[in-house]
């Protein structure tokens, strides 16, 4: 009974954690427990969330691709290869360093993320367009860097960071939300490859019952995106960002 219990609560999360990933991220501060209630150890259970996800994020990102763009000053093309080289750093670094380290500054990043993105959305004063960058280029590389092996390494949050990156840059939340929907893609595709050559075991029926779930779930959350209202959008994005860093913060 337990155990069945446990892959119904894998595939429940899965999706949900699919929705959750195209509307702000987050989606694997749902799957990572879930799979360890499914039996997995820490490190096997993070490794199989970013593989497991990948497939997800993909899709969402392919869904709303049409909303997708780069900053000022600041190209999509080069967030892409900054997201792509970060999250094979991460990756290594996650094969050869304990993630416990790591894993302690999780809390205080989703907060300090979901500060910046409620103080972009609702205080800061934006320009006649939408969008005034309060992040100088360079900065934003390198935030987008840092968040890029952090994704590769851990990836727990990577929505909330990006979101709060890319529109502290001056993107407005929908397309901020369906570009960081593809980097997240582009930083887990480098990681992934990287697991794939380099685990020696990996727990496939796991991960097929993460994977397909959300699939389905990420294209509910990339339709709720070009569709659900913008201020709700912020508002539920800054509280999902409070709930997980309450969460964060109980359990850590």
């Amino acid at each position: 009974m337990h155990l069945t219990w446990s892959w119904m609560i894998l595939v429940l999360a899965s999706f949900a954690a699919g929705v959750q990933n195209a509307l702000a991220g987050g989606g694997s501060f749902l799957t990572f427990p879930a799979l360890l209630v499914a039996g997995l150890d820490p490190r096997a259970a993070n490794i199989a969330s970013t593989i497991a996800l990948f497939p997800g994020q993909v899709t969402t990102g392919l869904a709303g691709r049409k909303n997708v763009a780069g900053a000022e000053g600041l190209s999509f093309r080069m967030l892409f290869w900054i997201s792509l080289i970060g999250g094979a750093l991460g990756a290594v670094l996650l094969l050869v360093t304990p993630v416990s380290v790591f894993t302690r500054l999780v809390p205080f990043l989703v907060l300090f993320a979901t500060v910046v993105f409620a103080w972009g959305s609702f205080f800061r004063k934006p320009a006649d367009n939408g969008t005034n960058p309060s992040l100088d280029r360079r900065v934003a590389v390198f935030m987008q860097f840092c968040i890029a092996i952090y994704g590769g390494y851990f990836g727990g949050g990577i929505g909330i960071l990006m979101l709060a990156a890319l529109t502290a840059a001056g993107l407005g939340v929908r397309t901020a939300g369906a570009t960081k929907n593809v980097l997240a893609a582009v930083m887990n595709a480098s990681a992934v490859l990287i697991f794939l050559v380099e685990a020696r075991v990996l727990p496939w029926l796991q991960i097929a019952c993460v994977a397909v779930p959300a699939i389905f779930g990420g294209q509910i959350g990339a339709h709720l995106l070009h569709r659900i209202n913008e201020n709700v959008l912020r508002i539920a994005i800054v509280c999902i960002g409070v709930a997980l860093t309450i969460g964060l913060f109980v359990t850590s």
